[in-house]
């Protein structure tokens, strides 16, 4: 689960980050008011969406030459215009895709002088089995762009977990960050302080870009992006307040009411499969047929009858969808289960696009039974590269176009 940057400095400031003053604001009128509760003379008026490069982003609406959703407002009018353009407005960013998102709140902040910029990032190592401390004196918009042309100005710090966050854990994120004396000793708090949020609320990821130096000698947290693992929400109902459904794809809230493992794609063939690397695979097969897949969806290793007809449904609602690859590997999963799934919600939303089925392990030849009765053109395939090659070639035809 993500959350918006207002929300997260709000989290973060719990534990004692330094993060400028600002407010969240839902409408203009709250924008404006917003403003006048902070010092001025300079504000920051920025849109909040779940996704990064913001500053660079351009709204569909108002076209190529207005530019940005973060901008600098000078007077509480110029804030009243900034958030005028910005509301209700579609922001494409590179992280949102050419579709963009739709702005619906804003975060008022107090300006702030900046003499130098940092990037600073906490996050789970999966190769060590630990959190990593990722630090670069490059902080900015083009973080990403010196992690492709410069990796050696980023340093990466890791934690055991056996001794917890050291002395020495900031120093060395001084030391890649060049700070010294007080700074030093401002990093290594800060740091702390993030260690602590971190453990604190189950995160996945903490980034802060940037960690900002300003006119006052003052290290503060100008922007905040956190994730938290999904597997341990259920220790925090205080963070699902904080959920905005309307930053998420619809089809991923419904199959997470269902505990399924779905996220959607570009491509027009859906999949539903039993196992991550399954269908890690299965995408993988597709795309080396020559096509695309539509989603990822793993139904998982127990999933009963409802919950596959549940996945399939949540396929068939995706009007890309041009064919559907069905591929499992029946261990703990019985194939029967699976045919029995299928089979009811085909019919239930009157399957009008090509199905290929490809069922493997328990249960497998009553499976298959159950599918061949069913009077429903379902295609089956012997294995996954033969299943693969069908669906592509189903989708391909002049008949599926």
């Amino acid at each position: 689960m993500n959350i918006h940057e207002y929300q997260a400095k709000e989290l973060l400031a719990k534990y004692g980050v330094p993060v400028p003053a600002g407010h969240a604001a839902m409408s203009v009128e709250e924008a404006v008011e917003a403003a006048k509760q902070l010092p001025g003379p300079l504000w920051v008026v920025k849109a909040q969406i779940h996704a990064g490069g913001r500053g660079k982003g351009r709204f569909k609406e108002l076209g190529e030459s207005v530019k940005g959703g973060v901008r600098l407002a000078h007077s509480i009018d110029e804030v009243r215009e900034h958030a005028a353009e910005m509301l209700g407005k579609t922001l494409v960013t590179v992280q949102t895709g050419p579709a963009g998102k739709q702005v619906q709140r804003l975060y008022i902040t107090d300006g702030v002088d900046i003499a130098k910029e940092f990037y600073l990032a906490l996050l789970v190592d999966r190769e060590s089995g630990r959190i990593a401390v990722v630090a670069s004196t490059e902080g900015g918009m083009e973080i990403e762009k010196v992690a492709h042309d410069t990796p050696e100005k980023i340093a990466t710090i890791t934690i055991d977990p056996a001794t917890g966050l050291m002395p020495h854990h900031g120093r060395a994120v001084a030391a890649a960050l060049g700070l010294t004396g007080d700074l030093a000793k401002q990093a290594g708090k800060v740091l702390g302080s993030l260690y602590q949020a971190f453990l604190g609320t189950d995160a996945s990821q903490i980034e802060i870009n940037p960690l900002a130096v300003d006119d006052k000698g003052r290290l503060l947290v100008l922007d905040a992006k956190v994730g938290f693992d999904n597997n341990a929400e259920f220790r925090h109902p205080d963070l699902e307040q904080l959920r905005d459904l309307t930053e998420e794809e619809p089809m991923e809230i419904e199959a997470s009411k269902y505990d399924l493992s779905y996220i959607k794609l570009d491509g027009s063939i859906g999949c539903m499969v039993n196992g991550a690397g399954l269908a890690m695979a299965t995408m993988d097969i597709i795309k080396l047929e020559g096509a695309e897949p539509a989603n990822f969806l793993d139904v998982g290793g127990g999933a009963n009858k409802e919950k596959v007809t549940a996945a399939f449904k949540i396929i068939l609602s995706d009007p890309a969808v041009k064919g559907i690859l069905v591929n499992i590997f029946g261990g703990i999963m019985r194939c029967d289960i699976i045919a029995e799934g299928i089979v009811a919600a085909a019919r239930e939303v009157d399957l009008r696009v090509p199905l290929v089925v490809r069922l493997e392990g328990t249960n497998v030849q009553q499976g298959k039974d159950i599918l061949a009765s069913s009077g429903l053109p379902i295609i089956a395939a012997n294995d996954l590269g033969d299943a693969a090659r069908k669906i592509v070639a189903e989708v391909k035809s002049p008949v599926a176009a």
